[in-house]
């Protein structure tokens, strides 16, 4: 037998093969600590570690900062549009339940106030498409 065959696999992980074995320690101050934690918080990075080694080698680090108020806006504007759906189901019910439920004459007129409201709708939805897309070219960035 040769000496591969005689060596027992012992478990656990494989070694790395260029592992990191090489640590350096820093001492900040109070104010230099906290600019860390700020720019480290905002790196949005979970190892400390890793944003030290990107920030010396200047690899580039990733921000991300997320705006409460935009998130709100973006919440209510699904919720909107959701309901918006809704109304557009219904307008399909009611058109069908006027037909069937009322003359040619009562139909018509119901039909005609249906209409006013429908147009309503449709420059209150043009109304937010135009603020949604002044809202993203002012505040959102690419």
């Amino acid at each position: 037998m040769n000496a591969e065959s005689r060596k027992r696999h012992k478990g656990g992980r494989k070694p790395k093969k260029d592992p990191c074995k090489h640590r350096y320690a820093i001492s900040l101050n109070d104010v230099d600590n906290a600019k860390f934690l700020s720019l480290f918080e905002a790196s949005g990075m979970d190892v400390k570690a890793h944003f030290i080694t990107a920030t010396l080698f200047e690899k580039p680090v990733k921000v991300v900062k997320i705006d409460k108020g935009t998130v709100d806006y973006y919440m209510r504007l699904t919720s909107f549009y959701s309901q918006f759906r809704a109304i557009g189901v219904n307008y399909n019910q009611i058109t069908k339940a006027i037909k069937n439920t009322f003359s040619e004459r009562k139909a018509l007129a119901f039909l005609y106030q249906l209409e006013k409201a429908t147009l309503e709708l449709v420059a209150t939805n043009k109304q937010i498409i135009d603020l949604t897309k002044e809202f993203e070219e002012k505040w959102l960035q690419k």
